[in-house]
């Protein structure tokens, strides 16, 4: 299991946790919850890493540790070796909403970040018509996102992430809302575009098939407060992903019962309300 301080002399992480601990105040309860304990982890430069773990474990509280949105009660997230001390644009986001601006074309809406970043405009038109190549939108530049599926408006949503070149992509169960055939679809369209861009993605799933078919690495997560549990390699042909075979069967089994574990903790051992 590789952790924060693995291959460090040979190559550092693009993402380092160290010894992190997340704690906030129930608004409900007035207690404080635990979310986050002793969690380390490295992220390699160009991995792509699949966060799992039971429901209300902490998997979006680490994303957005990551991102800057929340700050830790202790402990170190470095990007490129610079701490994280907030939001930044080495860092994209992508949530399960996708959080269009209705009232704009797809064109504008990818262009969002780039504009609030002041690149000149005739370089936000080369880069905005580039990914929405990349994301296979072309024709569909003028479309106001009413006019979209489900589908398109979450390639909008990654279009307008990849367009601002973060180092670092974190994407919060992105394609959680849509029906099980365009999810598959934009499964293998995301494994095209990372292979095509080599982006760091820490991506966070509820499903063992999703991690498995999109990961080089899945992290496991404990129940709350959030743990490394376990880290899988997913050592398969990514051309044989979608077809059952032996290897890949095994590798499901194994997280499938790790996460099945956790869950059939005790709840006493989770304490508190959901955290992600």
């Amino acid at each position: 299991m590789r952790t924060a301080s693995d291959n460090a002399d040979a190559c550092p992480p693009k993402i380092c946790v160290q010894d992190l601990n997340y704690s906030y105040i129930d608004p409900y309860t007035r207690t404080q919850i635990d979310a986050v304990q002793d969690l380390s982890l490295a992220v390699a430069s160009g991995e792509f890493v699949c966060v799992l773990g039971p429901s209300g474990c902490g998997k979006s509280t680490l994303l957005n540790l990551i991102a800057g949105l929340l700050s830790p009660t202790s402990g170190k997230i470095f990007v490129d070796g610079t701490p994280v001390r907030g939001p930044g644009p080495d860092r994209g986001m992508v949530f399960q909403e996708y959080a269009l601006l209705p009232w704009k074309q797809v064109r504008d809406n990818v262009g969002l970040g780039l504009r609030l970043q002041r690149v000149p405009r005739r370089e936000q038109a080369l880069r905005i018509a580039d990914v929405i190549d990349l994301v296979g939108l072309s024709g569909f530049e003028n479309k106001y996102p009413h006019e979209l599926s489900g589908g398109m408006k979450q390639r909008v949503a990654v279009a307008r992430t990849l367009v601002t070149k973060p180092k670092v992509m974190l994407m919060d169960e992105p394609f959680a809302a849509v029906d099980a055939q365009t999810r598959q679809t934009l499964q293998e369209e995301l494994v095209r575009i990372w292979q095509a861009t080599r982006q760091t993605i820490v991506f966070v799933t509820h499903s063992v098939e999703e991690a498995t078919f999109l990961a080089d690495r899945v992290v496991i997560l404990s129940g709350r407060p959030a743990r490394l549990k376990e880290a899988v390699d997913i050592d398969t042909d990514r051309s044989l992903r979608h077809i059952s075979h032996a290897r890949l069967a095994s590798l499901r089994d194994r997280i499938a019962r790790t996460v099945r574990s956790e869950v059939q903790k005790e709840p006493s051992e989770a304490n508190g309300r959901g955290a992600g």
